[in-house]
């Protein structure tokens, strides 16, 4: 890591624990008001995506419950960023009372011995639900992408980290999991938010999502075939402000037969219910449709299915 990179991140650092150290009264009932207020009417922070993702995703809404979407998207997403700069201070307990996990003691004796995959998404407070190693006996492994900046790269490791969670980037997961196969290693827990975009030379196949034509990675899947791990989706609603409940959805069992990109149809299927059933608690402001499916792609996909046959 450069020098700059340390002093950036020991001034993030500290910034966000002197901010955290105030009362959460202050914190989300002044601050993120504040935050909401600069990123909505005044930056307009991606304003335009948020708006052409929420009426692509809901033709059937009008106008003012689209506005209503969007108002209470840009509330949580302050929110979130509190949340973020907490991340340097929360403790056990407060994290404990804020994410409850409904029916863990049975999901932790179902999973007893077994690795086992997390699907999550971009949805409720994320930074909260991967803190799922307060909960598990499991060795929690958090995959993510190394940020461009060393500073917020190490923030979020740190952060991340403090209760148990091991960070561990996208291309080193397959080898971490292997590890929990040797002798006394504890089983794993893969954290894996499903729901970004793959850079367009990784898109194999396309799927429906919110009646769109959507690209998504195809890591759960490939790793729970490869592995037979279990698959559980994290459906998160929130219950009152700054307070969430999980609940472990299986869509796979870790043996059972399913056709190519069933896995992921699965996920998806859960992740657009839960949407819809509150959609401002999803990354409307992420460029989820920036890639667009090709014209001539069920054409050439069929060709290259045939081949491979």
């Amino acid at each position: 890591m450069t020098t700059g990179g340390r002093i950036q991140y020991a001034l993030l650092m500290g910034a966000c624990r002197i901010t955290g150290m105030f009362p959460n009264r202050l914190l989300y009932h002044a601050l993120a008001p504040f935050i909401c207020f600069v990123l909505h009417r005044i930056v307009r922070y991606r304003l335009t995506v948020v708006r052409t993702n929420l009426s692509n995703s809901f033709p059937e809404k009008s106008a003012a419950e689209l506005r209503e979407i969007e108002t209470k998207f840009y509330r949580h997403l302050s929110e979130v960023f509190v949340d973020t700069i907490k991340l340097a201070t929360i403790s056990r307990k407060e994290i404990l009372e804020r994410m409850v996990y409904r029916d863990v003691e049975a999901q932790e004796e179902a999973m007893r011995g077994r690795n086992w995959i997390s699907a999550m998404s971009h949805y409720g407070s994320w930074e909260l639900t991967i803190n799922y190693a307060c909960h598990s006996d499991h060795r929690v492994l958090a995959v993510y992408r190394p940020l461009h900046s060393e500073a917020f790269d190490l923030f979020y490791h740190k952060a991340r980290s403090r209760f148990g969670t091991q960070p561990v980037p996208m291309n080193n997961i397959l080898q971490e999991t292997l590890k929990s196969k040797r002798k006394g290693a504890r089983p794993v827990s893969v954290a894996l938010i499903a729901d970004q975009t793959p850079p367009w030379h990784e898109i194999k196949h396309w799927y429906r999502f919110l009646g769109q034509d959507t690209p998504f990675f195809s890591g759960v899947e490939k790793m729970a075939l490869r592995l037979k791990m279990p698959v559980y989706f994290m459906y998160v609603r929130k219950t009152s402000p700054q307070h969430y409940e999980a609940e472990l959805q299986r869509i796979y069992d870790g043996e059972e037969a399913v056709a190519p990109h069933e896995i992921t149809e699965r996920y998806i299927s859960r992740l657009e219910a839960m949407i819809r059933e509150t959609p401002e608690l999803w990354m409307w402001s992420h460029r989820r449709w920036k890639h667009k499916k090709p014209a001539d792609y069920d054409i050439t996909h069929s060709e290259k299915e045939t081949e491979a046959r």
